[in-house]
């Protein structure tokens, strides 16, 4: 027995080597491709997860109330947990926590908490914007 012998391919497309994210079509009538290239940015998980730490910290002073205080930093650890945590953070995981931390700030932020102090709801509003910008 004999080795194939490479044949011609006719006139298409021959490869001689890795061809690694192409996309081709040959002999067709017509076709229609797309190609996306999702890889969103990975956060930059040591700055999060230093401003969640922070965050815990100065949420004493927000002026929450008592069970709004214990949501906000459940969820707090539950972004700290994922973000250190061994491996790599599972981003649907990661995005719910922020989520509920966001969402246990928003009544501050919006003014809605009852008994918010002094200059906690632009702290509010700050610690959301930063939490977003970071994811």
């Amino acid at each position: 027995m004999t080795d194939p012998q490479p044949q011609d391919a006719h006139g298409g497309p021959q490869f001689h080597g890795p061809v690694s994210g192409s996309q081709i079509a040959w002999g067709n009538q017509t076709v229609t491709q797309n190609q996306r290239n999702d890889t969103a940015a990975a956060p930059d998980v040591g700055a999060l997860a230093r401003l969640v730490g922070e965050l815990v910290r100065q949420l004493p002073q927000a002026g929450l109330a008592e069970q709004d205080r214990v949501d906000a930093e459940a969820a707090a650890e539950e972004v700290l947990a994922e973000v250190t945590g061994p491996g790599a953070p599972e981003p649907g995981r990661l995005r719910r926590a922020l989520n509920g931390l966001k969402g246990a700030l928003a009544p501050v932020a919006t003014g809605a908490a009852a008994g918010v102090e002094a200059g906690a709801q632009e702290w509010a509003h700050e610690a959301i914007r930063n939490l977003t910008a970071l994811m």
